[in-house]
């Protein structure tokens, strides 16, 4: 019996197209989306990356160093107030400050041994995107000569500092709408000071330790494993001028996300209260911020609590007898920079469905680099390696234990200039996770599958040789 003409022409007209929307769109969802099954095994191959290092540790020059020069110089980035602010996702006022509590720097220092020149940055930021670190290397290759191969990117990993500087879904989710007048204040900020410390290069010596601040840092995993070392090199110039550079590795989120004003957080207290005892510049170099969570007194307003980590972290760099160190001023200087070639995509994003995953395709929707990135800078004896995740605080020190065997300083910093999530511990991959913490850490903000730690030991200790070579 054939079908009523009304409801054939409902089934033609309205009834069929919608499904098959519906099978558009699911089939879109499942494609670019997900979910998809996970794969267990490490998936990543170094080899053309291991290539790269080798040759970008070649265009070094020079078999013996001259003396060894130094300069730095700082710039202000504070935005205008309305800006939006980096971190912290579900911030309020569509992220956007409503007042500056302190101001926030970007900071350089540039070292030459008369053959090889570095630029080391720490900048009062979320985290250095590319689209900042190509407008620098431009400016700052035209002044200097220096580019991908020889400046250091990190970031204080404030999160309050201005956001909207990079564009894509990601960038927009973790820094705020994108704005190019912030992209060109933070760029031309960061050219500026670099050319000016390399301006201002000259002879000089290094230093450097570290003391134990293991009472300012937690793992927030609750599992062993914490980065307690406070970092110091010490560069004193012969008219006597001096700068200090620090590391350390807490989350400098001390400020909860409700605060909207513009703050370097408990890094610009520590580098000021420096500043304010010495008379030197201090820069702060971001360590391993994976895991890392700050501890500051269980009393006081926020910010109080923050400055008291500061001013705490700021009196035991200031126990180190400056008078009884021995600087070094033949230090050879030495650097490279470039891609990895990393795994597929294997973000697990629902907590009790690990064995599923985000579709590969994922990564071009939400504007994920297709590439990470890998810099290592050797002076002397330190080699400050820059990794393009939340580094690993649990798996900094034990490289840096294995670095120092070797008569290596390893400074394990973040956020350089590729930004690839979390770098957590290769046994937690696949175990449960027990509280949001670790399902943020290990599984949620882990985004190129098992192996991840693997694969960057390898590299890590490829730079390493490559630069002492």
């Amino acid at each position: 019996m054939p079908l009523p003409r009304a409801v054939s022409r409902l089934l033609k007209w309205v009834v069929a197209p919608v499904a098959l929307l519906g099978l558009a769109l699911g089939g879109f969802v499942v494609l670019f989306v997900g979910p998809w099954p996970s794969y267990r095994e490490p998936a990543y191959d170094n080899t053309a990356t291991l290539a790269r290092i080798g040759a970008a540790a070649a265009e070094n020059k020079g078999d013996a160093p001259q003396r060894l020069q130094a300069g730095w110089a700082e710039r202000d980035i504070t935005p205008p107030i309305g800006t939006p602010l980096g971190g912290y996702s579900d911030r309020p006022n569509e992220k956007r400050c409503i007042g500056i509590h302190d101001p926030v720097y970007v900071r350089a220092i540039v070292l030459s041994d008369g053959a090889n020149t570095v630029a080391l940055i720490g900048a009062d930021l979320l985290m250095t995107t590319l689209n900042i670190a190509r407008i620098v290397w431009e400016r700052v290759g035209e002044k200097t000569g220096l580019g991908p191969n020889d400046i250091l990117f990190t970031t204080t990993h404030t999160h309050c500092a201005p956001g909207g500087f990079a564009p894509g879904l990601l960038a927009d989710y973790s820094l705020g709408t994108y704005d190019p007048a912030i992209e060109e204040l933070i760029a031309n900020a960061l050219s500026e000071a670099i050319i000016e410390a390399h301006a201002n290069l000259e002879p000089a010596g290094i230093a450097h330790g570290e003391v134990d601040a293991g009472e300012w840092i937690y793992n927030r995993t609750n599992v062993e494993g914490k980065d307690p070392s406070l970092k110091y090199a010490v560069l004193k110039q012969d008219d006597g001028d001096t700068c200090y550079a620090v590391r350390y590795s807490a989350h400098p989120n001390t400020l909860p996300e409700e605060f909207l004003e513009v703050s370097a957080e408990y890094p610009g207290v520590l580098c000021d209260a420096i500043k304010a005892k010495t008379g030197g510049m201090a820069v702060l170099i971001g360590g391993a911020y994976g895991a890392m969570g700050p501890v500051t007194p269980k009393e006081g307003t926020p910010v109080e609590r923050m400055t008291a980590m500061g001013q705490g972290l700021a009196e035991r760099f200031l126990t180190v007898d400056f008078d009884a160190l021995e600087f070094d001023t033949t230090a050879r200087v030495r650097s490279l920079g470039v891609t990895v070639d990393m795994a597929p995509m294997q973000g697990r994003p629902w907590e009790e469905a690990p064995d599923w995953r985000f579709s590969p395709l994922f990564a071009h929707v939400v504007g994920l680099p297709p590439e990470g990135w890998i810099q290592g800078v050797r002076v002397g004896d330190i080699v400050w390696l820059g990794l393009p995740y939340d580094s690993g605080g649990a798996i900094a020190p034990e490289w840096a234990s294995a670095a120092a065997a070797q008569g290596t300083d390893l400074w394990i910093s973040s956020h350089c200039i590729a930004y690839c999530g979390y770098l957590s511990p290769d046994e937690y991959y696949w175990q449960d996770t027990h509280g949001y913490d670790q399902y943020y850490e290990w599984r949620l903000m882990n985004w190129f599958g098992p192996g991840q730690e693997a694969q960057y030991a390898e590299l890590k200790d490829k730079v390493i040789a490559a630069l002492a070579e």
